[in-house]
């Protein structure tokens, strides 16, 4: 009886287990690959020499330790390593990364709010302004006080509506691959995950055609003030997360075909899928306040 007694205390306790890993260089290595493309971004804007080797060299490092770091954590979670207390903690880590990435993009959309609606219209209205700034009218969009080379803002209606049908087909796309995850219909679900990742390469080739159109015949570029600058930090920032959550998609796709994940075990599959649908849901503010209104 004292043997089935400490049996039974000993099982919640066996289920309360939690894998911590060894020491890993993987966090410090991703923090020093970012610095390097960020400090890269500063020379090249600034024309100084070797920008572009740092942007390289931090992306090269990036990738490296995404494919060790991630490759370490599939190993783990097909080994079993993984149970009911770690799932809790993944789910709060992509919870509190999202939420990291909604103040990146609030911060930007702030800046734009408060340029169009406050600044160029309070410069627009100072007191000897058409002395100041001949030409110069207060209202958007516009590239500021002081800048006089024309340019034309981007159209909504034309590959960004493109865009935002690809994207919102997308989230439709992944939901469906969800769902065939949780039937455990195996082909249905690499059938609509690899629609998903094609949708955001379509994506990705009409934004590099629209800034091409931007350059060439718009006059736009990152260098037109404040219209200018909002206009680039806020799309091209949102097409390096589509471009992320485009591999991370080839990758979940991948592991199924090999296999992995089941129905009732599966949260890599759904962080992924909530980071696409967070960045779907940036690209509607972004054609509703960049593009359209």
């Amino acid at each position: 009886m004292a043997h089935a007694a400490s049996t039974s205390a000993s099982t919640p306790r066996a289920r309360q287990h939690y894998a911590v890993p060894q020491p890993m260089p993987w966090p410090i290595m991703g923090s020093a690959s970012l610095f390097m493309m960020a400090l890269g971004g500063v020379f090249v804007m600034n024309g100084a020499k070797g920008g572009w080797i740092g942007v390289a060299a931090g992306l090269v490092l990036l990738v490296y330790m995404m494919v060790r770091w991630f490759g370490q954590v599939i190993a783990e979670s097909e080994a079993g390593k993984y149970g009911a207390w770690e799932d809790v903690s993944f789910r709060w880590g992509m919870s509190f990364f999202i939420f990291s990435e909604v103040m990146f993009f609030a911060a930007f959309f702030g800046a734009l709010f408060w340029n169009r609606v406050y600044a160029v219209p309070e410069l627009g209205n100072l007191e000897h302004q058409a002395l100041l700034w001949p030409g110069f009218t207060g209202h958007w969009p516009s590239a500021g006080p002081g800048f006089t080379e024309p340019f034309s803002p981007m159209a909504a209606w034309g590959l960004p509506a493109v865009n935002t049908l690809l994207l919102l087909s997308s989230g439709v796309t992944v939901t469906l691959a969800h769902w065939n995850l949780i039937a455990n219909k195996r082909g249905k679900l690499l059938l609509w995950l690899g629609a998903t990742v094609l949708l955001g390469a379509a994506f990705l080739v009409c934004q590099a055609i629209e800034y091409g159109h931007a350059y060439s015949e718009l006059n736009l570029k990152l260098s037109t003030g404040i219209y200018g600058s909002t206009f680039f930090m806020l799309t091209g920032f949102h097409g390096f997360h589509v471009t992320l959550g485009a591999i991370m998609l080839t990758v979940i796709w991948f592991r199924c075909l090999k296999g992995h994940f089941k129905p009732d075990h599966h949260f890599a599959f759904e962080g992924v899928a909530w980071y696409w649908h967070f960045v779907d849901v940036v690209w509607l503010g972004l054609f509703i306040f960049v593009y359209w209104l």
